[in-house]
């Protein structure tokens, strides 16, 4: 027998059935959601930290999953949220900022996520923070999208991708590659509240990735925030396998990450 639970959030009414049928992930509680039509999850550790603290990955779930994984070992929660295909655009920031409401509400999970990204998944994490600052942690992404005329567009040195240019456009309400090269909030863009919320950001990299280009989105972004005065670190990975032009790679030291985020989210 299955038992279903209905919580309503203003105008929003979400059903999700506790414990209906849960499955696993990595010897795990994995919380399957349904969050407005999206699909969600929660992994829920076998003893959590006291206060609840959690990481919150955008986009490419499975990606880099060991960081994640390690974490939930510790204590952490970890959730998720599918707004793939919408690049960070203001209406997928809004839709994150109920998901937001409700797991914490829900789980009780520390007011303060740790954020963590993947290419396209620094759109997500940047633009989220930046109208969130004060329920950052920390920042944690690897080989970001910092600015979208690198990629997608390809306007620099990056090939981009021409489909998924159009698909952001659209998202966005641009009319034109004209209007969009005048966007003014990147991620690079308008750090300052992050700055002023004494959120630290660590990147990693390949010096090796054509596809994001770390010259024209981390090195970039950091640049930005440590000249605003904020805390950031770029570590370029170089050890160990990497493919597509760079792109994937493996961390070289998957403990300076563990160790970032466990610093700076447990205080």
């Amino acid at each position: 027998m299955k038992l279903y639970l209905f919580f309503t959030i203003g105008f929003l009414t979400l059903s999700y059935g506790q414990k209906h049928n849960p499955t696993s992930w990595k010897s795990f509680e994995r919380h399957n959601l349904k969050f407005e039509n999206r699909e969600a999850r929660v992994i829920v550790p076998n003893k959590a930290l006291e206060g609840n603290p959690w990481i919150w990955k955008a986009r490419f779930p499975k990606y880099h999953a060991g960081i994640d994984s390690t974490l939930v070992a510790k204590g952490f929660h970890l959730a998720y949220i599918n707004t793939d295909n919408m690049f960070g655009c203001p209406e997928a920031v809004k839709i994150r900022n109920r998901f937001y409401d409700f797991i914490v509400s829900k789980y009780k999970l520390q007011k303060k996520v740790a954020l963590h990204g993947h290419s396209r998944g620094g759109l997500f994490t940047y633009n989220w923070a930046k109208k969130n600052p004060e329920k950052v942690a920390c920042i944690y992404v690897d080989a970001p999208v910092c600015d979208i005329k690198s990629w997608p567009a390809g306007f620099g040195t990056s090939k981009g991708s021409r489909k998924e240019w159009e698909i952001l456009k659209k998202e966005y309400g641009f009319k034109s590659d004209e209007e969009a090269k005048d966007y003014k909030d990147n991620p690079l863009d308008n750090l300052e509240q992050l700055v002023n919320a004494k959120v630290s950001i660590l990147h990693t990299i390949s010096l090796k990735d054509e596809v994001v280009p770390p010259e024209e989105n981390s090195i970039k972004l950091v640049n930005n925030y440590i000249r605003l005065g904020g805390k950031a670190t770029i570590y370029p990975c170089v050890e160990g396998i990497q493919k597509s032009n760079g792109h994937h790679y493996d961390i070289d030291n998957p403990k300076i990450v563990i160790d970032f985020i466990k610093r700076n989210t447990l205080k």
